[in-house]
């Protein structure tokens, strides 16, 4: 998928520099040429000689080197390439690049490039969490930098959260979607994601704990296999993907008129929790307390997405598959649901409260099929999202 084309990998200094070494293995494996540049502080967790090795080309180090300025300046080196990767991606060189500092070899690049950038974010996660990297963050991804990760779990300071680096394998898949390579290019595909929200009054809703990271997840490891992706929104916790065309929606009826409007696509993937219930007659005004007693709300069934999307008699996506949170019988309840919805998969999982799965980091699911149930281990929500992606793109 990579054949020949030309990445100009930076790597920063952090412990995760040493994923950098796997990843110039496998973008090499599929046949990509790699130039690395190592940052000064880069070489404390790796040498030079190795990354030589594994990249088969010179490392790049020193700014002001005469041989290299004679022979390929930075301004020429920085566009040589089809895509810069930054990875890791620290915080301080994101500082850099998002405030236009150029004071050594890597940020300089950055700075003078008009190449597309992909950035994998490693550090800790209190650094990560910072408002200041949050806001280097945005400014980023206003200028077009793409971005991968950073992924949840144990760090080598002892904590746990936001802020490991994504893996070799899933800084290749982004690789292959910034660059429109992956077996699902030219595909278009509908990910909807997050909760509703139901008003009662202006100040109250009612709405579900889902976080909608799952539906962020999977919507980047789409667009990681080249998928075109209209990504329609509740108000989720959740950072919205980048690559996508994203919709914002709030209620249940708001997203059944998204869906419709992102029609035709290849394929649907409806992760929201969409609320099954509104009120019915919403007040335009706060409900006060009052002594005559509690309020009478009546509800209304709300629009079934998956199954008018399932159903249609014309223009249905070749690949519908809905999602099923059940804390109760969940290969039961799940099955039974795609019957009666008439998609093509379920992706079946326990939100029971003492799972932590609703609203955490992890999942554990079954992708139930016309072939039967199949079991997945318990594994982040970033790789869950990569396995369904790889199904997707074998099935269309």
């Amino acid at each position: 998928m990579l054949t020949d084309k030309r990445i100009l990998l930076i790597i920063a200094g952090g412990i995760a520099a040493f994923k950098s070494l796997d990843l110039i293995r496998r973008l090499r494996e599929r046949g990509a040429w790699v130039t690395p540049v190592l940052t000064r502080a880069a070489e404390e967790f790796v040498t030079p000689l190795s990354v030589s090795s594994l990249a088969g080309e010179k490392v790049y180090r020193d700014l002001f080197d005469l041989t290299d300025e004679a022979e390929m300046g930075h301004i020429q080196l920085s566009r040589s390439a089809d895509l810069i990767v930054v990875a890791p991606g620290t915080a301080d060189l994101m500082a850099k690049m998002a405030n236009g500092l150029a004071n050594d070899m890597a940020s300089t690049l950055l700075l003078a490039t008009d190449t597309p950038v992909l950035v994998a974010p490693a550090m800790n996660v209190r650094m990560w969490e910072h408002p200041a990297t949050q806001r280097n963050l945005a400014t980023l991804r206003a200028d077009g930098v793409s971005f991968v990760g950073p992924n949840e779990g144990d760090m080598a300071c002892g904590e746990f959260g936001p802020g490991r680096m994504s893996e070799p394998l899933e800084i290749v898949a982004a690789i292959e979607g910034a660059m429109k390579v992956g077996p699902l290019s030219g595909r278009r595909i509908l990910v909807t994601s997050g909760p509703t929200h139901e008003p009662i009054d202006p100040v109250r809703y009612i709405a579900n704990r889902s976080s909608g990271s799952q539906g962020t997840a999977i919507a980047e490891a789409l667009v990681a296999q080249g998928a075109d992706v209209v990504f329609v929104t509740g108000p989720a916790d959740a950072a919205r993907p980048h690559g996508v065309h994203l919709v914002e929606v709030e209620t249940a009826q708001e997203m059944m008129r998204a869906v419709q409007g992102a029609l035709p696509v290849d394929a649907a993937v409806f992760s929201a929790a969409v609320a099954d219930w509104r009120v019915s007659s919403a007040s335009d005004s706060k409900i006060k307390k009052t002594k005559d007693g509690l309020p009478t709300l009546e509800f209304a069934e709300n629009p079934d997405i998956l199954a008018t999307v399932s159903q249609m008699a014309e223009g249905r996506p070749d690949l519908v598959v809905g999602f099923a949170a059940e804390t109760d019988d969940v290969i039961e309840n799940a099955t039974a649901k795609r019957l009666r919805k008439g998609c093509d998969w379920i992706v079946a999982n326990d939100v029971s409260p003492e799972t932590g799965i609703m609203g955490g980091s992890e999942n554990a699911v079954t992708l139930i099929s016309d072939k039967g149930a199949e079991s997945w281990p318990r594994m982040s929500k970033g790789e869950v999202a990569r396995q369904l992606a790889e199904r997707i793109a074998k099935t269309l």
